[in-house]
């Protein structure tokens, strides 16, 4: 941003599921962004519609603190109430959807410490609902596969799962980013072999190879 100065916005993948995600980096990216005195504008700020629909235990966390507020709005209101958004753009497919974005947008009231820790928690209500039924990978720590960080390949197939269309997800097209940069490797090539050993002896490499196989072929 110090080399194109005449930038005015940049826009980003950003909700609440992301905001911390080790692929996606939703809120390092938009640090950078704010620290350069930009704005941002947001897409993706529902996942897809991931976001408009969540696991039961969830949807009642959420309608324990707002029994009249969408699932959806939630994700809505967590993109419009950050500082220096210029738009929040959202894919919507009924008039209902609408309505209910423009009424988010024109009341939209920042999260209180309580509810950012909700929204925590459907994350993780949402990541344990995934085939791998879990939302810790810190047992990968450490190890990688072709550069990338295998806790952020699982977590990222592991989230992908869950989506109305999995292979319409943001984070398929953040592994071939890392590798690149990483080993310079063309995902879209032969890839060297390599082994997923975690510390305790335990070989995680079928799992592992698997998930970023599913990402590489999903991506775009």
């Amino acid at each position: 941003m110090h080399e194109n100065p005449e930038f005015e916005f940049v826009q980003i993948p950003l909700n609440y599921y992301d905001w911390d995600s080790e692929l996606v980096q939703a809120r390092k990216c938009y640090d950078v962004i704010r620290k350069h005195g930009k704005q941002v504008v947001i897409m993706q700020p529902v996942k897809g519609g991931g976001l408009g629909s969540v696991p039961a235990q969830a949807e009642k966390l959420l309608k324990d603190m707002e029994p009249d507020a969408s699932v959806a709005s939630w994700a809505v209101r967590f993109a419009g109430s950050l500082d220096g958004v210029l738009a929040v753009l959202s894919g919507m497919s009924t008039l209902e959807q609408v309505q209910d974005n423009i009424k988010v947008m024109q009341n939209t009231k920042p999260l209180n410490e309580t509810e950012r820790e909700v929204l925590k928690k459907v994350v993780q209500i949402c990541k344990e609902n995934g085939p791998l039924q879990t939302s810790d990978f810190s047992k990968y720590d450490g190890v990688t596969l072709h550069g990338a960080p295998v806790s952020g390949i699982l977590d990222a197939w592991n989230t992908c799962q869950f989506q109305p269309d999995p292979g319409f997800s943001t984070e398929n097209n953040y592994l071939k980013n890392i590798v690149a940069e990483e080993r310079h490797l063309d995902l879209f090539g032969e890839l060297p072999d390599e082994k997923v050993i975690l510390a305790d002896g335990t070989d995680e490499t079928d799992l592992v190879l698997m998930a970023e196989k599913w990402l590489i072929e999903n991506s775009f």
